[in-house]
């Protein structure tokens, strides 16, 4: 196959900001060619250098054997179709199509049969007189084309052309650039975020990132073997977990020994490894690799997406006291004022104002017909930094008052060894309305018991993913309830056709044709 394009060390700035960054990239006769990355990647900036409608800071661009660099862009036999087609609405299909033609002066002898096959070649025979403002999104994205194409191109450029579309005609409009892309036979440069565009239509693909590229592939080679974190996870659902290539066919994760089909890498490199959703099968507890649970299962039309756990993170467990309201009232002041007790952390007694003491006590007073606010105005407290149960009174001005009880502990981490992870929390003391007028009830938990995750050898936070309990905020009486805060563990989305149900315990099981190692990521 002939080589058509070459981009030797292309490099584009915007400013301060460089936003192609040495591209270095091969485009052959008659193929669909597909620049597929996030907004501002550097791919619409790629494509518009080749048509000429921006120059490059360094680098060549290099069409048929020759450099392009200055030529202007009426005159490179390239064509674009762009986002928002830029037809004319004062023209009708035929003549929008027929436009540049007759910018050449061409024969309209010779305009008529040429307009007349690219019409029919996009599918709209019958609507060559139709208005282009009665023709929908995907009929005038056809116009754009044929318009396009009539100009016989050696390569055809589409900036996101499908984005404006909904997603029944955007499928139909991929497989019919496909079509019409064999039947022309010439190259095809076609930008998008999209990956299922990519993968649908494209005879090569080149993942882009901050104006780097991070891959060039079919997309069967992107997808089963991507190199790297970045674009498996850019390219199709993935399970991507640490592991270490111990030697050449044998990868280690999870404290556990698989053999595998990748070579090449150090012995005892730390790498990443992907196993695609649809690779994943489940069986019967102890049939598998893997034992789990079913955390979850959503149906996607033609599969289920199946969450399977096959290992907790880090937990730590704390008591919610749950208690009635405490309202103390001043007849003689007309007032009313409550609080609740809480937990403190040794380490942070010292730093404790009088309105932490007020916010974490949910210290308030107010008159009881009008409801209207009344400042604490003062807060006696006899805290200190030991272990103990210590009184904590607030006071308005005209000396209405209450005292809780304020438990100052030393923390307890939990530790998982194994992972590296440590976990701590404090007990939570509340009212029912407390509980109940919760809007988001584990965020809350989270904030009220100070839950706080990290990594045991870096000290970096670790998300708490999950806040479990044992019931109903909007039924909760008074009483103490067990509430256990986790991290992430480890857990696999499966693609299964057989609907599995949540809670069930499984197994999980894969084979080494299923596992693929990467190299870890080196960011710039």
């Amino acid at each position: 196959m002939k080589k058509l394009i070459e981009f030797r060390n292309i490099v584009k700035a915007f400013g301060s900001q460089v936003v192609l960054k040495g591209i270095n990239l091969d485009i052959y006769e008659n193929e669909f060619v597909t620049l597929l990355g996030p907004s501002g990647c550097g791919k619409t900036t790629l494509l518009r250098i080749l048509g000429g409608f921006l120059n490059q800071d360094s680098g060549e661009v290099i069409l048929d054997g020759k450099e392009i660099s200055n030529v202007p862009a009426y005159q490179r036999p390239i064509n674009t179709v762009f986002q928002r087609y830029a037809l004319f609405p004062h023209l009708d299909v035929f003549d929008n199509v027929a436009f540049g033609l007759r910018i050449k002066k061409m024969s309209e002898d010779l305009i008529k049969p040429k307009v007349e096959r690219m019409i029919s070649l996009v599918g709209l025979e019958g609507f060559e007189h139709r208005d282009i403002s009665m023709m929908s999104g995907g009929q005038q994205q056809r116009v754009a084309i044929a318009r396009a194409l009539v100009n016989e191109p050696d390569v055809l450029l589409l900036d996101e052309p499908l984005s404006a579309l909904d997603r029944k005609l955007r499928v139909e409009m991929q497989q019919e650039l496909k079509r019409i892309q064999q039947e022309v036979g010439i190259t095809f440069i076609f930008v998008t975020h999209d990956q299922e565009e990519a993968l649908t239509m494209s005879d090569k693909i080149v993942v882009m990132r901050d104006g780097v590229i991070q891959q060039i592939g079919t997309p069967l080679e992107i997808y089963n073997t991507p190199n790297n974190r970045y674009v498996a996870n850019f390219i199709g659902n993935s399970n991507i977990v640490d592991g270490m290539m111990k030697k050449d066919y044998l990868v280690k994760f999870d404290d556990r020994e698989y053999e595998c089909v990748d070579f090449g890498f150090k012995p005892n490199e730390l790498v990443d490894v992907i196993i695609r959703p649809e690779d994943i099968r489940i069986l019967p507890p102890n049939k598998g690799k893997l034992n789990g649970q079913v955390l979850s299962v959503l149906f996607k039309g033609v599969h289920y997406e199946t969450i399977v756990e096959t290992r907790r993170g880090a937990s730590k467990t704390v008591t919610l006291h749950v208690v009635e309201g405490r309202d103390t009232f001043n007849k003689e002041a007309n007032e009313m004022i409550n609080a609740t007790d809480f937990t403190v952390d040794i380490e942070d007694v010292k730093n404790l104002t009088n309105e932490d003491l007020i916010a974490r006590a949910n210290a308030q007073a107010w008159v009881p017909d009008s409801e209207q606010d009344i400042s604490i105005t003062t807060v006696e407290n006899g805290l200190k930094e030991e272990s103990g149960s210590y009184p904590v009174t607030f006071r308005t001005a005209k000396g209405t008052s209450i005292t809780v009880n304020v438990k100052v502990v030393k923390p307890i981490v939990s530790e998982d060894a194994k992972y590296q992870i440590g976990i701590q929390a404090f007990d939570v003391y509340k009212t029912v309305d407390e509980i109940r007028e919760s809007m988001a009830i584990s965020v809350d938990l989270k904030t009220w018991a100070d839950a706080y995750a990290w990594e045991l050898d870096t000290q970096e936070e670790v998300a708490i993913d999950d806040v479990r309990f044992d019931f109903e905020p909007n039924e909760i009486t008074a009483g103490d309830y067990p509430v256990t805060f986790l991290t992430e563990g480890r857990t696999w989305k499966v693609h299964t056709t057989e609907k599995q149900e949540e809670d069930t315990a499984v197994s999980i099981d894969f084979g080494p044709d299923d596992i693929h190692v990467m190299h870890k990521e080196v960011l710039s």
